[in-house]
């Protein structure tokens, strides 16, 4: 078969396979061009999901007769004016296939006025045919109709989802522009159902304002500002406390010089941000906007251009990930916001039948007097030693608290309930503490500020302990054994699959370096240990020693020792989150309370 030029036609065709997958798709297009004209009113309409009808109105500068016949031929663009200009782009679009592509495989309509023009322009495509330029009567902007999308290409609408699901993936188009684009005005008319996102002020409360738009009251009251700038690049948005967090990415929101985008560097660098303070099976929320030069960054990586590469991912992500932590830590701890309202609808519902919970007592271990405190803003605070007990059983009421301890954010611990949840009293509410999952916090972040500084000490053993593993456990072990004398574990070889403990980490005190090496071989062995940074695997074996030299459920706390923990919670910044991501206090409030009871 003798080779041939494709016609315009089929080459629209074939270009849309890549620009137009869904409604969504020619929703995002629309909306982007909408933009680069300056429309500061984005109304987008939808018939049957999209694929029956999907109309884009704005209020921008418009185009008049010339410009129009151009704007549906292949590879016309205004966005571009030089060859150059493509290493520097700073526009949504700028490749000229949207709107041929949209007009090879769907019925086109487009009506256009600029300001200053007695009359408007109106030209249609159809299944890429051309129509006559007419003239029409319209305000000055732009009106898009997408008819029967896909009526050309009848093997393509096969694939679309129920009208529901298209709409839905449109919406959340919108949503992400009006993320990325507080200053406009977008509204979206779905059957009956309107959605509108009303436009705020460019700044950090504009931004606050749109983001409840989007995502809700509740999680607006849950996030928290940021602003970080690293060299040339800076990051600005919003991003989620601890304890809010999905089961999917589909609440992060990025976008690039206000270019939404999905890419895997940026919510890779947001979830290790986030790996300390946050179960690894759940997402953060967040909405952040990376803004570096134009020519810091490709935006011409794939036809959708929701895809993009950085001159230097190195910096981006390090930015991302020290301004994120930042924040968290700055922010200092949170409490559970949700707790309120789940118990309400618990209460309302009625528990279901469980087995009675029987806490099962274990040895407390000993805080050695070097690691006592937990670092200088922390350790006036926390000046008891929690493992320090007599034998015999503490009370678990405090009858009287310290003065004033009411007004600290966690208040004056009142009594210990079952022997593991410290029950606080404050000025408007009460709070419920997770001994165990706040102390192991406390002693992971001890742990780590050792680490980066004079290195966790060792305690030798009088009696060294002998290890049976698996052999491939024991030899993953020894390959770290210089890595876990840095943390203040001393292993060596005792034979096949059989290892000796010779000392363990100082600030644990007296523990089971039996039990402790086990965990750590479990540790290693949990996913990819040698393609895991340094740092990560560091802090994963100290999250698991961390769990050793914390006070365990079943253990018994005076009042004292329950307030001190109090004061260190609220003097340490990642006290929200146990090591593993889960809650380490819960506050209710006196509404939520008299919620609880019918009071209100």
């Amino acid at each position: 078969m003798p080779v041939r030029l494709l016609t315009d036609t089929v080459a629209n065709r074939i270009a849309a396979g890549e620009v137009v997958e869904r409604p969504a798709s020619v929703v995002k297009e629309l909306a982007e061009n909408a933009l680069d004209a300056g429309a500061r009113r984005i109304e987008v309409v939808l018939e049957g999901g999209g694929a029956r009808l999907i109309r884009v109105s704005d209020d921008g500068c418009g185009m008049d007769r010339n410009d129009l016949v151009l704007a549906v031929e292949r590879f016309a663009t205004s966005k571009i004016a030089s060859d150059d200009d493509l290493v520097g782009v700073a526009t949504m679009g700028f490749r000229g296939e949207a709107l041929p592509s949209i007009g090879a495989i769907a019925r086109l309509d487009i009506a256009t006025r600029t300001a200053d023009a007695p009359h408007g322009w109106r030209l249609t495509v159809e299944g890429g045919a051309k129509g006559e330029v007419e003239p029409a009567a319209l305000p000055h902007g732009t009106r898009i109709e997408v008819r029967d999308l896909f009526f050309a290409t009848p093997a393509r609408a096969k694939f679309l989802k129920s009208e529901r699901a298209e709409a839905q993936a449109a919406a959340e188009v919108v949503r992400r522009l009006a993320l990325a684009a507080p200053q406009v005005d977008f509204t979206l008319v779905v059957a009956e159902r309107t959605l509108r996102f009303p436009a705020v002020a460019p700044d950090a409360a504009g931004f606050a304002e749109r983001l409840a738009q989007v995502l809700g009251a509740e999680v607006a009251e849950a996030v928290i500002p940021i602003d970080g700038l690293r060299e040339s690049a800076r990051l600005v948005g919003h991003v989620g406390l601890s304890h809010l967090h999905r089961a999917t990415a589909g609440a992060i929101y990025l976008s690039v010089n206000g270019r939404p985008v999905r890419d895997r560097l940026l919510v890779g660098a947001l979830k290790a941000a986030y790996q300390d303070v946050m179960p690894r099976d759940r997402h953060p929320v967040a909405a952040l906007d990376v803004r570096v030069g134009p020519g810091e960054v490709d935006v011409n990586v794939h036809p959708a251009k929701a895809e993009v590469r950085f001159r230097d991912s190195g910096l981006i992500r390090a930015l991302l990930v020290s301004t994120v932590r930042s924040a968290l830590a700055a922010h200092g701890p949170a409490p559970y916001a949700a707790g309120g309202a789940e118990i309400a609808r618990f209460v309302t519902r009625g528990p279901a039948p469980s087995p009675a919970y029987r806490p099962t007592a274990a040895p407390a271990p000993r805080w050695s007097a070097p690691a006592r405190g937990f670092g200088e803003s922390a350790q006036a605070a926390f000046s008891v030693d929690l493992v320090d007990l007599p034998p015999q059983a503490a009370p678990h009421v405090a009858d009287a608290a310290p003065d004033g301890a009411r007004d600290r954010p966690l208040g004056a611990a009142k009594a210990h309930l079952h022997d593991t949840y410290v029950l606080a009293e404050t000025r408007d509410g009460v709070v419920l503490v997770d001994a165990h999952a706040a102390h192991e916090r406390l002693v992971y972040e001890e742990l780590k500020r050792l680490r980066a500084t004079s290195g966790v000490p060792r305690q030798e053993l009088l009696v060294p302990d002998v290890v049976d593993l698996d052999p491939a456990d024991a030899e993953r072990v020894l390959a770290h054994a210089e890595t876990l004398a840095t943390l203040g574990l001393s292993v060596e070889g005792f034979g096949p699959g059989a290892l000796l403990v010779r000392a363990t980490p100082a600030p644990l005190g007296p523990c089971d370096g039996a039990a402790l090496l086990r965990d750590v071989a479990e540790a290693l062995a949990e996913g990819d240990a040698e393609a895991a940074p340094l740092a990560r695997r560091l802090d994963h074996i100290l999250a698991t020693v961390a769990c050793h030299g914390s006070v365990r459920s079943g253990r018994k706390l005076k009042p004292d020792e329950m307030n001190a923990l109090l004061r260190a919670i609220e003097a340490e910044p990642a006290a929200s989150t146990c090591n593993h991501g889960r809650p380490t206090f819960v506050r209710l409030s006196t509404a939520d309370l008299e919620k609880l009871f019918g009071r209100r």
